[in-house]
């Protein structure tokens, strides 16, 4: 057999048969105020501000308006976190392995913030300077995946939702937060739905498709439009279908009107 990555097993242990129901949302907005803000953050903070950071501060909107998503099970009972916390996932080792930037209190930061402290947790991990995320991966590259299920299934569990840190053993509070956002946008595919991972305690899960140029019909006219796909993937346990629309319209409103962040109506004059 050969050698597998630490990614390629955790693969191998993390999925089997789904036991959980999940819903699978799309969301498709109008993504021409979202370039523009892009933009004037890049302009404004220096910051190389992208779609992933935007959306990521949209979520966490989304997640202080809607407190009932912002939490985990534990004990067969929904238990609410105290702040809004979130994960993006970053690509280790031209794509061999995958860890995650964790952002806290994303509702309370600016999207050149959120960029900024990705790029410096990112560049962190792939310099191999994370000491918790080495800690944690040291063991499962030795590990065979047979062990590693009920192994990463347990931690996980201590972790994610019942909020254990073991700092000597690389084991973090609440490692994902509420949510894990990733983007399939940079290989151009439209638009995909991530696999739930059982182990990572996460009721939410969104990924972001690419900017496209696409017809579209304003105030009864055919107009050419900048638009984005979201999609999610959610633990039916945590949300209902008015849970999902509440989420989807914060989103909406903020993916289409961007300044309401910096407490303006519009772009700056």
């Amino acid at each position: 057999m050969g050698k597998m990555s630490v990614r390629r097993k955790l693969a191998i242990a993390s999925w089997a048969a789904p036991q959980e129901g999940n819903i699978y949302g799309k969301l498709t907005v109008d993504a021409t105020q979202a370039v523009a803000y892009i933009e004037h953050c890049r302009a404004t903070t220096g910051e190389k501000v992208t779609i992933t950071h935007l959306v990521g501060r949209a979520v966490g909107e989304a997640l202080a308006q809607a407190p009932t998503l912002n939490g985990r099970i534990v004990w067969g009972g929904f238990e609410p976190h105290d702040q809004v916390d979130l994960s993006f996932l970053v690509v280790l080792d031209g794509g061999k392995n995958l860890a995650k930037a964790k952002i806290e209190n994303i509702d309370q930061k600016t999207c050149g913030d959120i960029a900024a402290e990705v790029r410096e947790l990112a560049a962190k991990l792939r310099d191999g300077k994370d000491e918790t995320f080495k800690k944690s991966q040291g063991p499962l590259a030795m590990l065979p995946t047979w062990i590693i299920r009920p192994l990463v299934k347990f931690t996980g569990w201590l972790t994610g939702a019942v909020g254990l840190e073991v700092k000597g053993l690389g084991l973090e509070s609440f490692p994902f937060g509420t949510c894990i956002i990733t983007s399939v946008g940079m290989f151009g595919l439209d638009e995909a739905f991530v696999p739930p991972t059982p182990w990572a305690q996460v009721p939410i899960y969104v990924l972001i498709g690419a900017i496209k140029d696409r017809p579209a019909v304003v105030d009864g006219q055919l107009v050419i439009q900048k638009q984005l796909t979201l999609t999610a993937t959610i633990d039916h346990r945590f949300i209902d279908g008015f849970q999902g629309g509440v989420l989807a319209k914060v989103m909406r409103d903020v993916m289409e009107n961007p300044w309401q962040l910096d407490g303006l109506d519009g772009p700056p004059a």
